[in-house]
């Protein structure tokens, strides 16, 4: 049996498309990106293999190796029928914070109902590997860590610190406190935001000033530079940096002190270092796929790959440890700069929708049985339904009818049909593979194209559907057991922890069936 890595090290980019590994090529070192190109194994037509593409279910999908139908983390946040409102996809009544701030200590990864596969590598190593997971995000941090680490790490935005829950510590451990106690958040909070290039060598982006991008509180225009110590006032002191590329940076620095401190990689017993790189979303939320922010962001991650792959020379030894990169979920262009160019895109207000249907429902039935519109899902009430006498699918069959009535509705699906057939065409598929019977509504919705709620206003971007420009991301593999190559033969998130599990000779994660192994990889 061959030889485990010392150590592997998951890495999520959060919001990163694949075509990012093209665009940016030119501008990249060769100790970052290129690096896991060149010397490892690059997957090139990965795809989510359901809706919603968020990064709750992205990352739970990664390391369950099953999509929300089994692991049941349905969305970011869901509506709840047995509480009668939304809740969070951490979210944990029954934990308090340790470290930070009291309200962003209720985190826990119990939504998640199925093994990851650093679970998996717990149980079959009898608990003697380490298992940490660090991001910005708490469910980036949480999810990917699993139901027994030893330990997932989350930035408060009111502190500038670090924290976990009572779910994994009492205390923080003492490493983690003298991490804290550095406040590397003001070495690079205050500073300027200059780009790493001269603006006219960003060539794969628009202009630095555009109407599509949002910018800061504070000032005026969305162009560099941005004075970070000024901005500090009105954007938060210390959530600013999460909208920033320096966010990744601490995360890298959060990564590496874990790995030192908890001696992750020093023996024959693997260990397992999930990192979740989350200021990606932030900025591509902000200022979209097309901006100069977005290319330098992705340049500066660049450079904190390449010291984290130094590091990793250094401390577990080239050849002995196992990485592999890849995204929770892709985005869509800027909807106005899509029609300012002519090509398919657009807005909808959800609120309208809400209201309209509603308006619909009652006018059918003599009353209301709406209770909530998200995650482009129409949950009804259903005992109030069972009470009038009235056959939910035929309610539900209603519901479709009228949204079909909108012209930026591609599809509306019923969820009894969601239950009881499966599907060949490719959008059902993925509205399938999403669909937990348990927590998903009646009636699941698929937007146009290049469509999005007005919510976001028609500034900056967002994701979640099932077209490609949110599903085909990176995937990476480099290190001990992989081969340099590379496929673009069809491969889907779910098959990474499959993947894993063959490279490390352990137990696949318990709801691992949507995947297999991805065979050209394999020395």
């Amino acid at each position: 049996m061959a030889q485990r890595p010392k150590l592997v090290v998951g890495i999520v980019v959060d919001q990163m498309r694949q075509e990012y590994l093209q665009r940016f090529e030119s501008k990249f070192s060769e100790d970052g990106f290129k690096r896991l190109q060149r010397e490892g194994f690059e997957v090139r037509n990965n795809h989510y293999n359901y809706i919603p593409t968020y990064t709750a279910p992205g990352h739970a999908s990664i390391y369950t190796g099953t999509t929300p139908k089994y692991h049941g983390v349905i969305g970011n946040n869901w509506y709840s029928r047995p509480l009668g409102r939304s809740v969070y996809c951490a979210g944990d009544t029954t934990v308090e914070a340790v470290g930070g701030s009291a309200r962003n200590g209720f985190i826990s990864p119990r939504n998640m109902v199925a093994n990851t596969i650093t679970d998996e590598l717990k149980l079959t190593l009898n608990f003697k590997s380490k298992v940490i997971g660090v991001s910005i995000k708490d469910r980036g941090a949480a999810l990917p860590a699993g139901h027994a680490p030893d330990g997932a790490y989350w930035y408060d935005s009111r502190t500038g610190e670090f924290m976990t829950s009572t779910f994994y510590f009492d205390e923080l451990p003492k490493w983690v406190q003298q991490f804290n106690k550095r406040k590397l958040v003001d070495k690079y909070l205050n500073q300027v935001w200059e780009p790493v290039l001269p603006l006219e060598e960003y060539t794969e982006s628009t202009p630095d000033n555009v109407p599509y991008e949002r910018g800061f509180k504070g000032k005026d225009t969305p162009t560099f530079p941005y004075d970070l110590a000024k901005l500090r006032t009105k954007n938060g002191p210390y959530s600013l940096i999460s909208s920033t590329p320096f966010g990744n940076s601490l995360v890298k620095d959060m990564a590496l002190a874990a790995m030192k401190a908890e001696e992750m990689g020093r023996d024959e017993i693997t260990d397992f270092l999930a990192v979740s790189f989350s200021s990606t979303d932030y900025v591509g939320h902000n200022f979209g796929p097309n901006s100069i922010e977005l290319e330098d962001t992705y340049l500066r991650l660049d450079q904190d790959l390449a010291e984290l792959l130094n590091e990793l020379d250094e401390q577990v030894g080239k050849g002995e440890y196992l990485v592999f990169l890849t995204a929770d979920h892709g985005v869509v262009a800027n909807p106005q700069f899509l029609l300012d160019y002519n090509l398919p895109g657009g807005y909808f207000s959800a609120k309208t929708v809400e209201q309209e249907l509603k308006e619909a429902v009652k006018s059918k039935y003599g009353q209301n049985f709406v209770l909530d519109f998200s995650n482009t899902q129409v949950f009804l009430d259903r005992p109030e339904i069972s009470a009038a006498g009235l056959d939910l699918r035929e309610v539900q069959e209603f519901v479709v009818e009228v949204l079909m009535e909108s012209s930026f509705i591609a599809e509306a699906f019923p969820a009894y049909d969601l239950q009881h057939y499966d599907y060949e065409d490719p959008l059902r598929k993925l509205l399938f593979n999403g669909y937990n019977r348990q927590r998903s509504g009646d009636v699941l919705l698929v937007m146009n194209p290049g469509y999005l709620s007005d919510d976001y206003g028609t500034k900056g971007t967002s994701h979640g559907s099932g077209f490609t420009y949110d599903t085909h991301v990176p995937l990476l593999f480099f290190g001990k057991g992989v081969k340099a190559g590379s496929t673009v033969s069809p491969t889907y998130i779910t098959d990474i922890a499959p993947t894993l599990a063959m490279l490390l000779n352990i137990s696949m994660p318990n709801a691992a069936v949507s995947g297999e192994p991805i065979k050209e990889l394999f020395e």
